[in-house]
């Protein structure tokens, strides 16, 4: 048995109690956190917290050589953790289907997703959210200005009216050498921040309403709209950082936004 589980946002108390139930329950877990992570947990702490042994894997461990994985779920209950929603944004259909190939069954169990916390935490509908896109760092895309895959769904969005959410690069672990020897070399693992997002996005799109989200989940969220512009010269405080980029708002959303978020409402695009 192979069971996907969502850990929530934040820390090692966001998981739901079914989850626990079934992580608490498993002879063996695994998890990867090159995709998002907990920042208000370590992983001795969930170990500590529901008692059992978490074994972590890079991403060649789990996309192109999860055998030992696949191998545990054929005769042990097996459970397999990620941050936030383990089928939404961070998705792993592949290593479900994998074990389907070889008759192992597979369960999902959800946890909150850092989308609908957005929706939650901005007052933005969210029925009225196109595609997502990530900002990867420029040194991991290697080319000048924002990637298309970026620019695209953005105005794709807004030429229906719909918010996007914009995913900050994560690099983890080894990933991060892979940086150009220009670039900086911070220490450890590498966070984008909503200020240099918005810098990044604010070269097509100075004069676009972001707004910034920031450690959703936390006791201490924060969201803030402005210019993309403006809110290039501002911080934020700790990560996890998302940006939305809102298509033309309903009433009700642009009063949450100026409420929420701090927006003014004359630079608002209002439907």
């Amino acid at each position: 048995m192979l069971t996907f589980i969502g850990l929530g946002l934040y820390d090692e108390r966001s998981i739901t109690l079914e989850g626990q139930d079934a992580l608490r329950a498993a002879d063996r877990a695994f998890a990867e956190f090159y995709t998002s992570r907990l920042l208000g947990a370590t992983v001795a702490d969930l170990e500590r917290a529901h008692g059992i042994e978490i074994e972590v894997r890079e991403r060649a461990g789990v996309e192109r050589d999860p055998e030992d994985i696949l191998a545990a779920a054929e005769t042990d209950d097996v459970v397999f953790l990620t941050a936030g929603d383990t089928m939404i944004s961070t998705t792993h259909v592949d290593l479900r289907l994998r074990a389907h190939e070889r008759g192992i069954e597979t369960r999902v169990i959800h946890g909150v997703t850092a989308q609908t916390a957005t929706s939650s935490l901005t007052g933005l509908q969210n029925y009225r959210f196109g595609k997502a896109t990530t900002l990867p760092f420029p040194y991991a895309h290697g080319a000048d200005g924002l990637p298309s895959s970026v620019t695209e769904t953005i105005d794709e969005n807004r030429a229906r009216d719909l918010h996007t959410v914009v995913y900050l690069d994560i690099k983890v672990g080894d990933e991060t050498e892979n940086r150009r020897a220009d670039s900086p070399e911070p220490e450890g693992d590498e966070y984008m921040t909503a200020d240099v997002g918005a810098s990044l996005l604010a070269e097509e799109y100075p004069d676009l309403t972001g707004v910034v989200v920031a450690r959703a989940g936390s006791p201490d969220p924060l969201v803030e709209a402005g210019r993309l512009a403006d809110l290039a010269t501002r911080e934020f405080g700790d990560p996890l950082h998302l940006l939305v980029i809102p298509g033309h708002l309903h009433l009700l959303e642009a009063d949450a936004l100026v409420e929420l978020a701090g927006a003014d409402r004359e630079t608002l695009e209002i439907a």
